[in-house]
C-alpha cells in the first residue's frame, strides 16, 4: 500500500492541478482527497511529495531499443530502465533492429524480453514493408496477433504513394495506427544537416525543410482519400506546422508528435561539426522553433516523443559525414518539456498530457489519468531540482546527447507501475 501526500496532482482531463493525496492498493488508486482531509490507512508506504508533481506515468510514442541486433548500442532492459528514470511507464519500439521488426517472431521476442525485464511496457512497432525496403507489405495480421500496436517503416519513408494507400487501408482492417516518417529521399539524399545558412557556412550538405513537408501533405492526402487516420513523427518545420494546422481544420483524420530537441534546439548546435546534435530531421532554423513551439501551443501538434535514438562512440566519434543520425532523450525530455511550461507556452497540464493522455489516445490505450479506481501509474517529478548532465547520470547505454555538460532544470524522481515503485532517485 501506499499514500502520496502533499502532491500537485496533474489532472489531464480537465487540465488543472489539485492538491490531492492519493491512497493506492493492490496496484489501484482507491481514494482520492484533498490534502490532510484522509487519514493515513496502517501499514501504508508514506511519500511526501510535497513541492513535487504528481503526473500519470508517461507514455514515449517513438523509442529506438536497438534489440535485438545492436545490443552494444541498447538493450530492452537498458533502454527501459531509461525509460522509469524518465518518468515513463510505456515506450513504443520502433521496428528498425536487426532484423528489422517486420514479422511474428520478432515482435514476439521483443515483448518476452520486456516482460522478463518487467519494468517499462514495450509496445512493438510492426515494419510497414518487408525489411523497411519500401517494396512489399509486411504481414500485418501476424503482427497485430503477435502483439504489435502499430506499423511504421521509422527511419525510412515508403516513398511508393500507392503502396503507402495500401498500407493504411490494410492497417485500418487490423486496427493499427501507422505511424509516418515524412522523408522525400530524393530531395535529402547525402544530406547532413537542414539546408540554410548554417550548412552553407560550415560546408555540409544540407535537407531542406521540403523534404519532410511534401511527405506530410503526401500521407494528409492519403489519410483523405482513405479516411485512415494518420500520425505524422518527429515533427521539426514550420511548413509541416502550417500544413498540419491546415489539414486539422478541415477535419482531416491527421494526429503528429514533436520531439524535445526540435522545439529546443536549432542548427546552430552542430557549428563546430557537433556530431552530438546530427539528428533525421535536423535540427532547423530557429523560426521553425518557434514554429514547433506554437503548433504545441495551439493543440496542431497533439503529443511529444523524444524518439530517443542511442549509438555508442563508434557511430558518433567520427568524421560529422560518416556519423550517425540520432541523439537519447529519455531521461532528458522532463526537463526540457518544463521549460516550455516556465516560458508560457504551455500550462504544466497540457504539457503532462501531450506526453500521457495524448498518445494514450491516439494509439487506443488505457492509461495518462490519474483517477479513483484506475490502475495506477504515476511519476513524481521535482520541477525545481538542478542538475548536469553527465554520462554517468544517464541510464541508457547511449549518451549521445549535445546536452551533455548542460545543467536542467527539473527530474523525475520515481516511477510507480501497478502501485509498485520501480524507479527511486
Amino acid at each position: 500500500m501506499l499514500f502520496i501526500k502533499n502532491g500537485e496532482v496533474v489532472d489531464t482531463k480537465e487540465g488543472i492541478i489539485k492538491h490531492w493525496d492519493l491512497f493506492i492498493r493492490e496496484g489501484v488508486i482507491m481514494a482520492m482527497a484533498p490534502w490532510g482531509e484522509m487519514e493515513i490507512p496502517d501499514g501504508s508506504k508514506v511519500i511526501d511529495a510535497k513541492g513535487k508533481i504528481v503526473a500519470p506515468g508517461l507514455l514515449d510514442m517513438h523509442v529506438h531499443l536497438r534489440e535485438p541486433g545492436e545490443e552494444y548500442k541498447e538493450t530492452i532492459e537498458s533502454g527501459c530502465k531509461a525509460a522509469v528514470a524518465g518518468g515513463f511507464v510505456a515506450v513504443l519500439s520502433m521496428p528498425n533492429t536487426r532484423p528489422v521488426n517486420d514479422n511474428a517472431s520478432v515482435t514476439q521476442y521483443i515483448i518476452k524480453r520486456a516482460e522478463e525485464v518487467g519494468l517499462a511496457k514495450v509496445y512493438p512497432v510492426g515494419a510497414i514493408t518487408v525489411g523497411q525496403k519500401g517494396e512489399t507489405l509486411s504481414e500485418f495480421g501476424d503482427l497485430k496477433t503477435a502483439g504489435a500496436i502499430a506499423v511504421s517503416d521509422d527511419g525510412r519513408c515508403v516513398m511508393d504513394s500507392g503502396l503507402m494507400r495500401r498500407a493504411l487501408e490494410y492497417a485500418s482492417f487490423f486496427g493499427l495506427k501507422v505511424i509516418s516518417h515524412c522523408e522525400d529521399v530524393n530531395l535529402s539524399f547525402g544530406g547532413q544537416i537542414n539546408e540554410g545558412v548554417v550548412s552553407a557556412h560550415i560546408g555540409l550538405k544540407g535537407i531542406p525543410p521540403e523534404a519532410e513537408e511534401i511527405m506530410v501533405f503526401r500521407e494528409i492526402s492519403l489519410s483523405k482519400l482513405t479516411g485512415v487516420p494518420i500520425h505524422i513523427a518527429h515533427v521539426s518545420s514550420r511548413g509541416s506546422v502550417e500544413i498540419i494546422r491546415w489539414a486539422k481544420s478541415r477535419g482531416i483524420l491527421v494526429t503528429a508528435e514533436t520531439a524535445p530537441h526540435y522545439f529546443t534546439l536549432d542548427h546552430n548546435e552542430v557549428m563546430g561539426f557537433n556530431t552530438l546534435a546530427k539528428v533525421n530531421p535536423p535540427l532547423r532554423t530557429p523560426k521553425d522553433v518557434e514554429a514547433i513551439q506554437e503548433g504545441l501551443k495551439d493543440g496542431t501538434i497533439d503529443a511529444i516523443a523524444t524518439d530517443h535514438a542511442p549509438h555508442s562512440v563508434l557511430e558518433k566519434e567520427v568524421e560529422f559525414d560518416n556519423a550517425a543520425f540520432g541523439m537519447v532523450g529519455l531521461e532528458l525530455a522532463v526537463p526540457l518539456v518544463l521549460n516550455l511550461v516556465r516560458n508560457g507556452v504551455l500550462s504544466l497540464p497540457d504539457a503532462i498530457r501531450k506526453m500521457s493522455l495524448n498518445p494514450s489516445k491516439i494509439l487506443g490505450l488505457e492509461g495518462g489519468v490519474i483517477e479513483l479506481h484506475k490502475r495506477a501509474d504515476i511519476c513524481i517529478i521535482d520541477p525545481d531540482v538542478e542538475w548536469e548532465v553527465t554520462p554517468e547520470e544517464i541510464y541508457s547505454k547511449g549518451k549521445n546527447t549535445p546536452f551533455l555538460g548542460k545543467v536542467l532544470k527539473g527530474r523525475n524522481l520515481m516511477t510507480i507501475m501497478g502501485g509498485e515503485v520501480v524507479f527511486a532517485r
